[in-house]
């Protein structure tokens, strides 16, 4: 099996997709078995000063000093459970010595594979906003839509002030499912949770949509790529 580097942005995102891909690789593989993964993790605090400040050139070298680090303890794939910083990885994914598995890249493709045609994006406001999906959608012939700037503030807020830090309100949950339900009604048929902590919040069971989960789609590529003969 292919040695397995998650190079983590936030925490939560990154502990759910290192335990997507334990729980998952048992039952692939076999019982207690999974790939070898390492994970290294720069403090969120550093990513959010240069994402604020849209210097993503510097995000894309962030990432890559992080690919370093995991190619020495052994990394023979990548990949990064933080949608937003893909918006650097795509300025310096050239340059990285071993590939990258693109989130934007698998969500995209699970959707064309479930027949979806219009997907609604939520994330972080620079996601939603920014061009990591958006190319993707448009290389795919996807059409895409995006809750509106009020909307786009609230579920920013949420994500940065509650879920990366593990708080789970019911009251956001509500949030979230009103906005999806909105985004229904407005042709959209499929929902990707385009944060990796947004799946905290919402499953299936909640959304009005069906649910494409950004964060145990890329742990499940990653684990098809480092198991596959």
């Amino acid at each position: 099996m292919k040695r397995i580097g998650i190079a983590a942005v936030s925490a939560e995102g990154a502990a759910l997709c290192y335990r997507t891909i334990c729980l998952e690789g048992a039952g692939l593989i076999g019982p207690h078995n999974h790939p070898e993964i390492s994970l290294h993790c720069f403090p969120l605090s550093e990513y959010q000063h240069l994402i604020d400040d849209g210097r993503w050139p510097a995000v894309g070298e962030h990432l890559l000093e992080s690919a370093g680090r995991l190619v020495q303890a052994g990394a023979e794939i990548l990949i990064c459970p933080d949608n937003t910083v893909h918006q650097g990885l795509d300025l310096v994914r050239i340059r990285s010595p071993v590939p990258w598995i693109h989130i934007a890249e698998e969500v995209v493709a699970e959707a064309r594979r479930r027949d979806l045609k219009r997907l609604a994006i939520l994330g972080t406001r620079f996601l939603m906003e920014g061009p990591v999906y958006a190319s993707q959608c448009e290389q795919a012939g996807t059409a895409y839509h995006i809750p509106n700037a009020q909307q786009r503030e609230r579920i920013n807020q949420i994500i940065y002030d509650e879920l990366v830090y593990a708080r789970i309100l019911p009251k956001s949950r509500a949030y979230f499912q009103d906005v999806i339900r909105e985004l229904a009604a407005q042709g959209c048929d499929g929902v990707a949770l385009a944060c990796t902590e947004i799946p905290l919040l919402i499953s299936e069971a909640d959304s009005a949509l069906p649910v494409l989960d950004s964060t145990r789609i890329l742990a499940r590529a990653a684990l098809r790529q480092a198991t596959a003969e």
